[in-house]
């Protein structure tokens, strides 16, 4: 059976069911506004339960802050109010499609309490969240309350007020209270009710929506805060392109100097020993087997120049295995934790590949150290990176040109490094790369 055919006789039957397109009208009216009318609810409770609570304690713990409470108070209030914050963000793009962009500042990677406590009394948007908790308390509330009191007001109205309003109620209107029910009271209730009760059904998600745009226009980055961003994206760019130019140059160097003039020296061998094959055999033997030996060197340095630039084990186990395999070949003790629910992108794991390998050259040609250790875990959206070691420490990102490289190059992923290094150990390099992993949870 055709579709025009299928579609004729679904028509006819909902015709002889008495259904036509007005009941699948009305009732996507009735789901979509009560569910409008419960969302909003759950905006109200929050924007009382928690809004008002969270406000207080922002207030008292900045307050706190110059007798030392408020250093340990104040960052747990403030990243719940962000908590919070992105909850709605989340609510506004399931809900009503408002997308509400993260404006915050990167997260450091430290357990000191100033330091936390610094990086978000610094962040702009931390005092616009505030601003928002303040705010959505009457906004949240009204525009949260609103679907669902004219649905029950509209609904109270038709079946409830009329017949009940003497005994129960005081009475019922939407702007006066009735207290004579005649027929004209009656009358009134029933037509006012049912225009109440679509009013709040036909646009509940209207107010959800309202809503949402009201936290958008609190929540997401300010103009000053995108043009900081183009600024860094401007500046990673251009070191990202600085140091591809420069893996170019040396790709090129090493291929010169290396297996090129090997593989010179290779055919310059070869084509003398075809020469002398006649005359001296013996030399030329001679020279056939210097030239087998340099197209073994000449291999194997093509073999190290590949990995260079994208290691095979990388390619074929993953970051998880191409760490262990790399913590195997150094010539020390080096504990390794990886707990990687999936795969990363093939630009992110190279770069924490590489990002690891280089803390660990560091490791071995300068820190004296008798072991090492790497952690790597996914977390929250980020790929967290820890290489430490117990040498001598002092290792300063500013005195050398690997970690500086190292920084440009996670830098270009958004990505963040923070080195622990305290004269006479232990050190600490931690890195960070937001990555989604390709695990179904994330």
């Amino acid at each position: 059976m055709n579709e025009p055919v299928e579609a004729a006789v679904a028509n006819g039957r909902g015709a002889a069911n008495g259904r036509g397109a007005g009941d699948d009208g009305g009732t996507e009216l009735v789901r979509l506004g009560t569910l409008a009318s419960l969302r909003g609810l759950i905006q109200a409770v929050l924007a009382l339960a928690a809004g008002i609570p969270l406000l207080v304690l922002s207030i008292v713990s900045l307050a706190l802050i110059p007798i030392g409470v408020g250093m340990i108070l104040a960052p747990a209030v403030l990243l719940a109010v962000r908590m919070l914050a992105n909850q709605q963000r989340a609510w506004a793009a399931e809900w009503s499609g408002v997308s509400v962009p993260l404006p915050y500042r990167p997260e450091p990677v430290t357990s000191n309490p100033l330091r936390r406590l610094g990086w978000l009394l610094r962040d702009p948007a931390t005092w616009r969240d505030l601003l928002w908790l303040l705010v959505n308390i009457p906004v949240g509330l009204l525009l949260g309350l609103l679907p669902a009191m004219l649905v029950v007001y509209g609904v109270e109205g038709v079946l409830v007020a009329p017949w009940l309003g003497q005994v129960i109620f005081y009475g019922w209107g939407p702007f006066w209270p009735l207290d004579d029910w005649g027929l004209a009271g009656i009358a009134g209730c029933l037509v006012l009710g049912p225009v109440m009760a679509v009013a709040g059904l036909r646009y509940g998600p209207a107010l959800v929506r309202a809503h949402a745009l009201v936290n958008r226009s609190l929540l997401a980055p300010t103009r000053g805060a995108l043009a900081e961003r183009v600024r860094e994206l401007t500046e990673t760019r251009a070191q990202t392109v600085d140091a591809s130019a420069a893996e170019l140059r040396r790709i090129e160097r090493d291929l010169h100097d290396g297996a090129q003039a090997r593989l010179v020296a290779l055919s310059m061998n070869i084509g003398l020993a075809e020469e002398l094959m006649k005359h001296d055999p013996e030399t030329a033997a001679t020279l056939l087997a210097e030239a087998r030996s340099a197209s073994g060197q000449a291999l194997t340095e093509l073999r190290y120049l590949v990995r260079g630039i994208h290691p095979p084990v990388l390619a074929e186990r993953g970051l998880d295995g191409a760490v262990r395999a790399l913590a195997l070949s150094l010539p020390l003790p080096v504990d390794v934790r990886i707990d990687l629910p999936g795969r990363a992108e093939a630009p992110v794991e190279t770069a924490a590949y590489f990002a690891v390998a280089e803390m660990l050259a560091n490791v071995v040609k300068h820190s004296d150290a008798r072991r090492a250790w790497i952690q790597i875990e996914h977390d929250r959206g980020r790929l967290l990176m820890i290489v430490g070691d117990d040498g001598t420490g002092g290792a300063d990102p500013a005195a050398g040109s690997g970690m500086r490289g190292i920084e440009r190059r996670l830098a270009a992923f958004d990505g963040t490094m923070a080195v622990t290094s305290p004269p006479g150990g232990p050190t600490i390099v931690t890195m960070e790369l937001p990555c989604a992993s390709s695990s179904p949870k994330i």
